[in-house]
């Protein structure tokens, strides 16, 4: 499977974005989407995860309440909602595909280009 990230920008802090993670083939072949973020300077993390089959989620404390993961199965795309942004929150966020519902990004061996969002104040 192959993934592409989109929908990263910026918006002013209070704003929303939502970010698309789109799998290559007819289906995906994955149990778990999973959400990452690195801002400069600092270690790529965890964000949140989606079970592909059933949609049930987990997130970081940081983001719970404010971000939604979701996945259209027909579509072969997962999704990050965003709200209530804060400066905090710019970094480039990845998707990542992989077997078991985790958040330690070793569980995950595909990943998307990234996108950027940036949050201003």
């Amino acid at each position: 499977v192959q993934l592409q990230a989109s929908g990263g920008g910026l918006v002013q802090a209070g704003g929303s974005l939502r970010l698309s993670c789109a799998a290559s083939g007819r289906t995906f072949s994955k149990n778990v989407m999973g959400w990452f973020r690195q801002a400069p300077g600092k270690e790529r993390e965890f964000v949140g995860v989606i079970m592909w089959s059933d949609g049930g989620t987990a997130y970081a404390d940081f983001v719970k309440g404010r971000f939604t993961i979701s996945r259209d199965k027909a579509k072969n795309t997962g999704y990050l909602q965003m709200n209530s942004l804060k400066p905090e929150d710019t970094a480039v966020y990845y998707c990542a595909a992989g077997m078991y519902y985790a958040n330690s990004r070793d569980n995950y061996d595909t990943w998307g280009q990234g996108t950027q969002v940036t949050v201003s104040s």
